[in-house]
């Protein structure tokens, strides 16, 4: 496993960084949403899912209890972790 990140330290502080971003964006979101107060754009939330995100962001909707009944989040989230393991396959080839 070090191997793996002494050879790939870019791509592994890359998706550390969009993870927490993600998992940040949707605890906030939760926040604000019990408030009554501004939102962040559902496009958002998954854009950053898509950018790499994904594991935040499904950690966040497990933890949160948030956007676990929209069926755009409960497909796209997964979809979106499922996308980049098939592009981190071919990549660290």
């Amino acid at each position: 496993m070090m191997d793996f990140y002494d050879s790939h330290k870019v791509l592994c502080s890359y998706y550390a960084v969009i993870n927490l971003a993600a998992f940040g964006a949707f605890a906030i979101d939760k926040v604000k949403a019990v408030m009554g107060a501004w939102r962040i754009r559902e496009n958002v939330l998954l854009g950053l899912c898509f950018l790499g995100g994904g594991a935040g962001g499904l950690l966040a909707m497990g933890i949160c209890h948030h956007k676990v009944r929209k069926m755009r989040f409960r497909v796209g989230v997964p979809l979106a972790i499922g996308v980049h393991l098939v592009l981190l396959t071919f990549l660290v080839r």
